[in-house]
């Protein structure tokens, strides 16, 4: 999808002299909508932005992959187990889409990924949370999925054209994803007792750390304004937050199941739900690391990453071989 390696000398890698007329300049194209490629110029905050914006987005989908996979051998059907084990092929493919696109902007994958393997680099904290019945996976289908597509669809118009192209595909497949998890909390909730029971005590695990999902307020964000005036963010976090319990909540009355919030209400002069405080102090310590399974995911990244090492060092023989045979 995206040219790995591209050549980083010279203007065209963005490093020449920031002055205030090519700041200008660059302001003017993202404002007129014109979409920046890898090899034109940018401020190198603008590129750091990005590349901590896209690698983290790759790490969350990699990592993303293992609360899912934790019931690719417990679905309880044949049927169920292709189709959680095509979603979790498609987070892994998304993950690449991600890193190739972080690649153009001259940071390479070794980098990225040591970074998460080191504990340096951020991924989701939506991902430490432990999968403990077959209905969590309709919840991440549903709730996460749901909560991500609402992120990621202004993405596709995001200023970065290799980013906004990416998540073009990312989005319809996230798309599936979301209502492959509301069909499994519909068979759950139209089921036995146990089962609407199981599916309520998912909601009731899944709903804030969902919210959660988009960031702390506004007030708090640290880079939501910058992110915005460079048009990689078209809403800010509260605003993506509040169209995903507009949209989420009425869901839920369908299935028959109740958002764990007291507060909740529809406004009918905003036409808005209003919902309760989010635990902000809790969000924050699973992003420190201290969430139910944060050293089990990373632990778990790193002992597959050193598993393949054997891989790796195949390819690189491979490449090697084949560049002596051309030079021959």
């Amino acid at each position: 999808m995206y040219t790995q390696g591209l050549d980083q000398k010279g203007e065209d890698a963005g490093r020449t002299a920031e002055t205030a007329e090519r700041l200008a300049a660059f302001q003017a194209r993202i404002d007129a909508e014109e979409k920046i490629e890898a090899k034109d110029w940018m401020p190198d905050a603008y590129r750091r932005t990005l590349v901590r914006q896209i690698s983290q987005h790759a790490h969350s989908e990699i990592i993303g992959m293992q609360p899912e996979g934790n019931w690719l051998t417990r679905a309880p059907s044949l049927r169920r187990k292709a189709i959680l084990l095509a979603k979790v092929q498609d987070e892994a493919g998304h993950g690449l889409y991600l890193y190739s696109a972080a690649e153009t902007l001259g940071t390479s994958r070794g980098q990225m990924v040591d970074d998460l393997l080191s504990g340096k680099a951020k991924y989701s904290s939506i991902f430490n949370y432990p999968t403990l019945t077959w209905a969590d996976i309709g919840a991440i289908g549903w709730l996460v999925d749901g909560a991500a597509i609402m992120n990621q669809i202004p993405l596709c118009r995001c200023s970065y054209g290799p980013y906004a192209r990416a998540m073009v595909r990312v989005c319809k497949e996230e798309s599936f994803h979301q209502r492959q998890g509301f069909e499994i909390m519909l068979s759950l909730s139209r089921g036995s007792e146990e089962q609407k029971a199981m599916a309520q005590d998912a909601l009731n695990r899944w709903w804030w750390p969902s919210l959660m999902m988009f960031g702390p307020g506004d007030s708090d964000s640290k880079h939501s304004a910058q992110s915005m005036a460079w048009k990689i963010k078209r809403f800010t976090n509260d605003e993506l937050r509040q169209k995903f319990v507009d949209v989420t909540v009425p869901q839920a009355e369908f299935l028959g199941i109740r958002v764990p919030d007291d507060e909740l209400e529809f406004d009918a002069e905003s036409g808005h739900y209003k919902f309760g405080e989010i635990d902000w102090q809790e969000f924050f310590d699973v992003l420190a690391g201290n969430g139910p399974c944060n050293r089990q995911r990373l632990q778990k990244r790193q002992r597959a990453h050193n598993d393949g090492e054997w891989v790796r060092e195949a390819a690189r023989a491979y490449a090697e071989k084949q560049r002596r045979k051309a030079a021959a």
